[in-house]
């Protein structure tokens, strides 16, 4: 437990702007290790491009490194992002603009979360099921929540995700980022993202 503790307080938390300037492939890889075991994903820049160049270069500079399952709801979602408030607040600060939905919500496709309009660009979720009602619904002057990708293999791993607490830790991402490692204490079990990288 020591060395998981000691591992979590090592995620990286450099930034640098001009890595904002990468263009993903027009389709692209992404192998994610977790706790439970890996998934990879593959990415459509045709799906919603300015989401998939983000998603390709967070990945490309490890920013899901040690990012935690924080919000995991049986039959809906297992979202996930760095508890690095900095570095969030830094690749935040150049948002990922709002776009339209192309493709639906689907069970497996992967989708930013935002918390508000042209918000998106660090946190992720996964669809556990067929969420097609986000294709459309309005949020904070928003339609919709543009998919950029799917998991292609493994997404028996994704339904194994820790979901005892379900929504309850949407009250708690506060804490999370101030306090990662009493997070984790606070609520044993959850799962976390121990690298994730580009792949062939």
């Amino acid at each position: 437990m020591a060395t998981a503790m000691l591992l979590l307080a090592c995620q990286g938390n450099t930034f640098n702007p001009k890595w904002i300037e990468d263009k993903a492939p027009e389709e692209f890889s992404i192998r994610f290790e977790t706790t439970k075991g890996q998934f990879d994903l593959r990415v459509y820049r045709a799906w919603s491009p300015q989401a998939a160049d983000r998603l390709y270069q967070l990945v490309k500079h490890k920013y899901f490194d040690y990012a935690i399952f924080y919000r995991v709801t049986a039959d809906f979602v297992a979202q996930f992002g760095s508890s690095n408030r900095m570095l969030t607040s830094q690749w935040m600060s150049y948002p990922v603009l709002d776009e339209p939905v192309l493709h639906s919500n689907k069970r497996g496709t992967i989708t930013f979360a935002r918390a508000g309009k042209d918000n998106r660009g660090s946190d992720l979720f996964i669809n556990l099921s067929d969420n097609t009602k986000l294709d459309t619904t309005e949020h904070l002057g928003v339609r919709g929540y543009p998919p950029l990708g799917e998991v292609i293999q493994g997404m028996e791993i994704v339904d194994q995700l820790y979901d005892i607490y379900g929504e309850d830790l949407m009250q708690e991402t506060d804490r999370m980022y101030s306090d990662r490692n009493g997070f984790m204490q606070a609520f044993p079990g959850l799962d976390y993202v121990k690298k994730a990288y580009l792949v062939e």
